[in-house]
């Protein structure tokens, strides 16, 4: 596949953007989630009347979850699959069409004040079901049945797309509806999966090549299955009844499993490479969120359902994706895996972004001071990626 890859990047004559899949999406995304949070604290400050029908929470949520998250999902599996399959990447004018799809369904949703709601679900469905499709082709066609997983997650996320679209026809507030809550729960397995086997293996072949003696567990054993399991019953109990005791259980044992699965990975002997211990914080959200949510259930009166709720979709989510993003573009940039002073950056403020919004909802008397700072470290973290991610992204050089 390296030489015939080669010369497709090589044929290409357009923008070195669309070389490969990484490159469009991951910029994208970053620029879009730092431009899209900006829009919404200003929306929140009645600074900017944006022409969506959606409310301000649920537009905010809809581009977090739906607009930026899949943009991510794209470029990972755009660039994956290929290494997955054996097959060819997607390059070109094909890559640039996917590409004005996603844009389009991200104007289609901020106007849709002036739009059938229909046709705004439609346009803004539309790249996620073509892509799907994409994917679904490149797997079968490559006869890679280990991954029909991901493809089943992928999935799920579309349908919790339009699911929030019906709810925010409907009048009910998508923000705290099925549709979002299944996205939020087809990312957080996403990266229970794709996780447990990139960051225990980036972190054995890391360990080995410094000669260490004792290295994380293989990946997929038995324990991860059981702790993947609990976990997807847990998010499944949190779908069918969000209040509910059982789900307040299966969300601390799975948490407590899950901190357990992520020991095994002995991320802390990665502190002296901030690119790879990323990873493992990016991971921590997810049983951090888990624990955080299930005590939010049992005691919303001392944690705030939303504020737990946001340790997995800035935490988990949005740690991961710049983890993933950054570390992706340096190695299929021929860059050298490691993360240089402003990447750690990037880092510390998406993970302040983070823990800044949970602690509002621990503190109400400041939670005004501490949204904002979560907004404004968002935005530089984001933005940060674009400015100093983005010439390699634009660039056309590419590793196979």
């Amino acid at each position: 596949m390296t030489s015939t890859t080669s010369q497709q990047m090589r044929a290409w004559r357009g923008l070195g953007l669309f070389t490969y899949g990484f490159r469009p999406f991951f910029l994208g995304a970053a620029i879009w989630a730092g431009l899209a949070m900006a829009l919404w604290v200003s929306m929140m400050t009645g600074a900017v009347r944006l022409p969506t029908a959606f409310d301000p929470v649920s537009w905010h949520a809809h581009q977090l979850i739906f607009g930026y998250l899949i943009a991510v999902v794209a470029g990972f599996l755009m660039t994956a699959v290929p290494n997955w399959t054996g097959r060819l990447p997607i390059v070109g004018w094909p890559l640039a069409g996917l590409f004005a799809l996603w844009l389009l369904g991200r104007v289609a949703v901020a106007v849709s004040a002036g739009l059938p709601a229909v046709a705004v679900a439609v346009l803004d469905l539309a790249f996620g079901m073509v892509f799907t499709m994409v994917i679904a082709r490149e797997i079968i066609a490559g006869r890679n049945w280990r991954n029909l997983v991901v493809l089943a997650m992928l999935g799920a996320l579309i349908v919790a797309n339009a699911v929030f679209h019906w709810e925010a026809a409907t009048g009910i507030s998508a923000a705290q509806g099925f549709g979002a809550r299944l996205g939020i729960g087809s990312g957080i397995m996403m990266i229970a999966v794709i996780g447990g086997r990139i960051v225990p293996s980036f972190t054995r072949n890391w360990l080995v090549k410094r000669g260490a003696q004792r290295l994380p567990a293989l990946p997929m054993q038995l324990f991860d299955k059981l702790a993947l399991g609990v976990l997807l019953a847990a998010l499944l109990a949190w779908l069918s009844a969000p209040h509910g005791p059982i789900a307040a259980v299966a969300l601390l044992l799975a948490g407590v499993l899950h901190l357990i699965r992520l020991a095994r990975w002995c991320g802390y002997r990665t502190a002296a490479e901030p690119l790879l211990l990323i990873l493992h914080v990016g991971y921590a959200f997810v049983p951090l969120g888990a624990l955080a949510m299930g005590a939010a259930l049992l005691r919303p009166d001392l944690i705030l359902p939303s504020s737990a709720q946001h340790l997995w979709m800035i935490g988990a989510i949005g740690v991961m994706t710049l983890a993933v993003m950054t570390r992706a573009t340096l190695g299929h940039t021929d860059q050298p895996l490691t993360a240089g002073a402003g990447t750690v950056a990037l880092y510390l403020l998406v993970i302040l972004a983070a823990l800044a919004r949970f602690v509002a909802g621990l503190l109400p008397a400041e939670a005004a001071v501490l949204q904002s700072l979560s907004g404004l470290a968002w935005i530089a973290a984001m933005g940060g990626f674009a400015v100093i991610y983005g010439r390699l992204l634009l660039l056309s050089k590419v590793r196979d």
